[in-house]
């Protein structure tokens, strides 16, 4: 397969944004050399989470490295763990508005593994669902399958990526540094649209709440092949660790 021939496959949910034009040289540079590792794991498929603080540009960066894997020629797909959640209709089954109820009760483990993760770690299976049900419409996408390629590369950014549930299917896994104040606001401002005035509350009181148990149950970050300090877009930086 050749460069032109290779592609990326978007999740059908209408919970999308475009992949952003280069901030700067210095964020192609480093994304470049994040796709070089991703890439030189080897020809099989490849599974990447990309995970990090609510509005830590976790999507963004996702479309980006896909755009710079696809022109080495491999196929890649994206998909994000939003596109995973237990629907809405049976929110009163569970607290899901807490930030502790979202953390345990919002997304759809046995779903992503079934539709998602299990297929694409599956030399034998041919196809797998980018999405189960759409965040916004509530309509289910898992009859719709893409079909897979033995060396596709499949990139799912969301938060608690790195969960006891799914954390074994990575083999590649990138955590993108903010504070925890910069991700209120950068949320706050991305969300007032919907949720209006609330906005800030919502990502204060129930996905910060929901961060800081994840990390403080979990502590993924220790296994992480990449942390890139996302605090300025066009200046990212690697996380040297000692």
């Amino acid at each position: 397969m050749g460069p032109s021939d290779a592609a990326v496959r978007h999740s059908p949910s209408t919970w999308q944004q475009p992949c952003p034009a280069p901030a700067s040289a210095e964020r192609s540079a480093l994304v470049a050399v994040l796709a070089e590792r991703v890439l030189a794991l080897g020809a099989g498929r490849l599974l990447v989470g990309v995970d990090g603080f609510t509005a830590s540009g976790k999507t963004s960066f996702g479309h980006e490295l896909a755009s710079r894997i696809t022109e080495s020629g491999r196929p890649v797909f994206r998909a994000t763990l939003d596109d995973f959640k237990n629907p809405w209709k049976d929110r009163h089954l569970y607290d899901r508005e807490s930030g502790e109820g979202y953390y345990r009760n919002a997304y759809d483990y046995d779903a992503a593994r079934r539709l998602l993760l299990d297929p694409f770690r599956s030399p034998e299976a041919e196809a797998c669902a980018l999405c189960s049900i759409d965040p916004l419409t509530q309509q289910s996408h898992a009859a719709e399958t893409t079909p897979l390629t033995p060396d596709a590369v499949l990139i799912v950014d969301g938060v608690f990526a790195f969960r006891p549930e799914i954390d074994a299917y990575w083999d590649f896994r990138i955590w993108l540094d903010v504070d925890a104040e910069l991700s209120v606001r950068r949320g706050a401002v991305r969300d007032r649209n919907w949720a209006g005035s609330d906005a800030e509350s919502i990502h204060r009181d129930r996905y910060l709440v929901a961060e800081r148990l994840y990390l403080a149950e979990v502590d993924p970050l220790p296994r992480m092949d990449a942390i890139v300090d996302n605090t300025d877009f066009a200046r990212p930086r690697v996380v040297e660790r000692g």
